[in-house]
């Protein structure tokens, strides 16, 4: 073969090689798009399913809201102790603010009805910064509480009022000001919320909850024990049905 011969041959290789790898991009890249349509496809008909659930009115008045000395707040009639319907929440997680305004009146009317203790974990999941701190200002300032209804009350307001993750928020003057207008009265409230006294004592609970309930993520809907899965937790007819047929097993 001569050198002529030869070097054209190689460079028939060449071409040869990267055709192929042009081929194998435009592979790699119209499965890329392919799944990603899927996955948009499916989150879309998930968001839709949840959309087609329309949330409960609360109806009448709440059942009793206590406060326990380890920062969770129940929500049960007296006597009723079974199903436990665990909720756990950071104030900053979008996730928990859809939740509450999906599926939050759910878990007021059968707390109220008696069909369930309802019992509040709120938590820290956030790492990073700025949404770490604002979550750590809003839980230390829920625990300056000491009434339940008003509880309640301002963790709906959190909740109306969540800023962005990337974004600081919850600012000691909006907690006591929004605390006021829930109706706050206690004269140590305001002192307690600037000076964030239960900062470290929601960090030692958020940790220990972390680490035994193996919480991977906010919100999260555990009845007697068990999981529920987000097409449960954000539909409230699901999540009706799924507690009320824990009460029966």
């Amino acid at each position: 073969m001569s050198k002529r011969t030869s070097e054209a041959a190689r460079a028939r290789i060449a071409a040869q090689r990267e055709a192929y790898r042009k081929q194998e991009r435009r592979r790699r890249l119209t499965m890329v798009v392919t799944v990603g349509v899927v996955a948009v496809v499916a989150v879309g008909i998930g968001w839709w399913s949840i959309a087609q659930s329309k949330s409960e009115e609360v109806a009448g008045n709440l059942s009793p809201i206590g406060l326990q000395s380890d920062g969770t707040v129940v929500m049960a009639k007296p006597g009723v102790t079974s199903p436990v319907v665990d909720v756990y929440e950071d104030f900053q997680c979008p996730a928990c603010r859809q939740m509450e305004e999906t599926s939050g009146p759910t878990l007021k009317n059968l707390a109220t009805e008696g069909k369930a203790k309802v019992v509040y974990h709120m938590i820290t999941i956030f790492g990073q910064e700025p949404a770490k701190s604002n979550s750590l200002r809003a839980s230390s300032a829920a625990r300056c509480i000491p009434d339940g209804d008003k509880w309640l009350a301002f963790h709906e307001k959190l909740y109306e009022n969540q800023p962005s993750e990337t974004a600081t928020g919850f600012t000691l003057d909006q907690l006591v000001k929004w605390g006021k207008e829930v109706g706050v009265t206690d004269s140590g409230f305001e002192s307690c919320v600037r000076e964030q006294r239960n900062v470290a004592a929601h960090q030692e609970f958020s940790n220990k909850i972390l680490g035994e309930k193996k919480i991977q993520g906010t919100p999260t809907v555990m009845v007697n024990g068990k999981p529920l899965d987000s097409n449960t937790s954000f539909v409230p007819s699901a999540l009706r049905d799924a507690i009320v047929n824990a009460a029966k097993g």
